[in-house]
């Protein structure tokens, strides 16, 4: 761990959260790398119904979205294991949010299907000491998508991502399971613009209760 961070003043599981293209990966990835923490990362390369999804949204939502419910609850089950261990981990995903995506996506009978799957699942996941929210309008994600250059994204639907950023609102609007950090990021370079990078951590360290907002021109006057 790097010696500038003490380790009584570190979250030890934080999560790193928003829509398509907003960089929660990276994000996710370089923390793990400044705390020396494990990463625990979506694996949407390896499922099997996302190009179609991309292709055909309506008939592939369903065998989508479950196979990312099972992926992350094996995930969170692997979590709950490791406990014993008092690990730090940094994820690019909330459990909590598959619902978001199930609504937007699914059918009212496929919902229903979907609410039933997750019963039997009983899937309880360790609550984070941090969540960040990463935020930005649709098109700087556009203009993300498009400069990442990934296959599947390249005709994603502007309609689609105005949904899912909404649907990201709503939910953060309630959540209060853990302690949010909503980050306007539409301005941010947290890959390869160091003091962007380091305004943010710095911020991020100081909370540990309740809900915090962090816009980078009002933080870094």
């Amino acid at each position: 761990m790097p010696a500038d961070f003490q380790s009584s003043t570190l979250p030890s599981y934080i999560a790193v959260e928003g829509p398509t293209g907003v960089g929660k990966t990276s994000l996710t990835k370089r923390l793990a790398e400044s705390f020396n923490y494990e990463t625990i990362l979506e694996t949407s390369e390896t499922n099997p119904f996302l190009d179609q999804f991309y292709e055909n949204r309506r008939n592939s939502a369903l065998p989508t979205q479950l196979f990312f419910l099972f992926d992350r609850a094996r995930q969170v089950e692997n979590m709950r294991q490791g406990d014993i261990f008092k690990p730090v981990r940094v994820a690019d995903f909330l459990i909590d949010k598959d619902r978001l995506f199930a609504e937007l996506n699914l059918s009212a009978d496929e919902l229903a299907l979907y609410d039933k799957v997750t019963e039997h699942l009983s899937v309880s996941a360790p609550v984070p000491d941090l969540v960040v929210y990463l935020q930005a309008p649709a098109e700087v994600l556009m203009d993300r998508i498009q400069h990442r250059g990934i296959p599947r994204e390249a005709n994603m639907d502007r309609g689609y991502l105005d949904e899912l950023i909404e649907a990201y609102t709503r939910f953060f609007h309630y959540y209060d399971a853990a302690p949010l950090l909503i980050v306007n990021s539409s301005e941010l370079d947290l890959v390869n613009n160091d003091a962007d990078y380091h305004f943010l951590l710095d911020y991020m360290l100081t909370i540990k209760t309740g809900r915090h907002y962090y816009n980078p021109k009002q933080s870094m006057l």
